[in-house]
């Protein structure tokens, strides 16, 4: 066999019974749920030299998906961010404006936080 076939092996560094059958890692695909089952939170965070940034969690879906939104948020709201670790971060205090787009996206959105 080769070296990367043996990579996803689980559990197992060596058999001698011929009838062995390895069992592999099998990807978890992750299915995105459609906008009405999401359940989003918006925070206001404070990161760096105290800079304020709106997280978004919740987000239930592929990182495909999640970029896409994050996409599309950053563009509606004329600002920067990222999207990673399944929460998108946006620069600014933009939850209000933020919760009325995903809103209108037929998000379930709510603020969280103090």
């Amino acid at each position: 066999m080769s070296k990367k076939e043996n990579n996803n092996r689980v559990n197992v560094v060596y058999s001698t019974n011929p009838n062995f059958i390895y069992q592999n890692e099998e990807e978890q695909t992750q299915v995105t749920l459609p906008a009405q089952q999401q359940n989003l939170k918006l925070f206001l965070d404070r990161i760096g030299g105290g800079k304020a940034v709106t997280r978004i969690s919740g987000f239930i879906g592929t990182e495909a998906d999640l970029n896409d939104l994050a996409k599309t948020l950053k563009q509606k709201c004329g600002v920067g961010g990222n999207a990673k670790d399944g929460n998108i971060l946006i620069q600014g205090d933009n939850r209000d404006k933020l919760l009325d787009l995903l809103l209108k996206a037929n998000y379930k959105a709510k603020k969280a936080g103090g």
